[in-house]
């Protein structure tokens, strides 16, 4: 069967910070698009044009496509056109060897209403190999239909890679302006994928193989988690020799080829934390520097936790009539990066977190972009801005949320790791 000229119903297969959106811009193009999730609150949330997560724009696009009825979701999957995946890929053991659990899950659930002519795109961002595996799952999965790691461009059904690359805080606008690296196991297959990205894609949609795909999309963020260590590892040495990080990043940034990054707490996020040890895993030996980069941002938080104890300390010293019992300290933002309530993989959140495991007194977070704190912040306290800032006794800065930003100073026992309060911002 000759594949169909246009894309009458697609589906997206988990509905989280890139499959939301992504759903939401192909229905927004009038294209009849079901999106399936296991979580049920979020299925009904979707379902009445509401959303679960935080995102710019996004609110408008799915009460408009839902309301239209071009957006719906379930949490089973329904023949279509075109399936997008869009699960996590996390790692796993000590050793942070790929989990592609959860494209197995996915890849078993679309599998009985696969047709012919359809096309099968993995858009979890994946260590090399992963696409091939995912189509040898839906094999097994259909034997009665051909696939392209066995009858090429003759197979019955489309299979691709094509990485999201977009910016939290930006989802919408960059899904729709930015390049598409679309790696399929066959030209056939990348021509097709390729047809279904420019149904909303402006940028360029570059057609590759899927295992370059793959490698371009870790490579993408190894490069910049490379780049965050360089300043995270400076922040330790200006810590060092008593200077300030912020201010010597900002003179050498006048370097007119050098562009220094701003150190944090740590990295965070499902892919800058993740995606280089995929490299690691499938090249031990060659990925020296790579493996190095992660150690040194997957280190900072314990350095933060030293500041703090060192705070904690001061704090005691210079108020005779506390204990560490009654010392409350209060932590500034949990999300990963700024502006948005994404908590995956976040150094604020394992700061937190290991803060309240080890001290006696009250832990306070102020998280202004969530309602309800992870259950692994037990004995935490969610407060207002307000109510940190006039009640603690030790404040530490984790994430420069807006907020955040507007405060004119840190208060007397403090530690700052995103510069809020730096001498170069004045």
């Amino acid at each position: 069967m000759m594949d169909k000229t246009a894309f009458q119903k697609i589906s997206v297969v988990g509905l989280g910070y890139i499959g939301l959106p992504t759903a939401a811009v192909f229905a927004s193009r009038k294209v009849s698009v079901l999106g399936v999730d296991v979580n049920q609150t979020a299925v009904d949330t979707i379902n009445r044009g509401e959303i679960h997560i935080v995102e710019p724009d996004l609110d408008i696009v799915v009460r408009a496509t839902v309301s239209e009825g071009y957006l719906r979701a379930s949490t089973k999957p329904e023949p279509a056109e075109a399936f997008l995946i869009a699960v996590p890929t996390p790692f796993k053991g000590d050793n942070h060897e790929p989990d592609l659990r959860y494209i197995e899950a996915a890849a078993w659930a679309i599998a009985p209403v696969l047709e012919v002519g359809n096309l099968v795109v993995l858009e979890s961002t994946s260590p090399v190999g992963a696409t091939e595996q995912m189509a040898a799952w839906l094999a097994e999965a259909r034997p009665d239909l051909t696939f392209p790691q066995t009858h090429g461009e003759a197979s019955d059904i489309r299979i691709a890679h094509c990485p999201e690359r977009v910016l939290p805080g930006r989802v919408m606008q960059e899904l729709v302006q930015n390049d598409r690296i679309i790696g399929g196991m066959s030209p056939r297959c990348s021509e097709r994928a390729t047809a279904l990205y420019k149904i909303f894609v402006q940028g360029t949609c570059i057609s590759t193989d899927a295992r370059s795909a793959e490698m371009s999309k870790i490579t993408e963020n190894s490069f910049r988690d490379v780049n965050i260590a360089f300043a995270n590892e400076l922040s330790l040495i200006c810590d060092r020799l008593g200077l300030d990080v912020w201010e010597v990043i900002r003179l050498a940034n006048h370097h007119p080829r050098v562009s220094i990054l701003t150190p944090g707490p740590g990295v965070g996020g499902h892919c800058i934390a993740v995606d280089p040890w995929f490299i690691v895993a499938s090249a031990p030996d060659e990925a020296l520097m790579i493996k190095t980069a992660r150690n040194v941002n997957d280190g900072k938080p314990s350095w933060v936790l030293s500041k703090v104890e060192n705070t904690i300390a001061a704090c005691l010293a210079q108020n005779p009539g506390k204990t560490r019992e009654t010392v409350r300290v209060a932590c500034y933002g949990l999300a990963f990066k700024q502006d948005i309530d994404d908590l995956r993989e976040s150094p604020a959140l394992e700061i937190t977190r290991q803060l309240a495991a080890r001290h006696s007194g009250p832990v306070l977070a102020v998280e202004p972009n969530i309602e309800i704190l992870p259950k692994t912040l037990d004995g935490v306290s969610l407060v207002t801005l307000p109510e940190a800032q006039n009640s603690a006794d030790v404040h530490i800065y984790l994430v420069a949320h807006k907020p955040f930003r507007e405060l004119s100073t840190p208060g007397q026992f403090h530690v700052d790791t995103i510069g809020l309060f730096s001498a170069s911002k004045g």
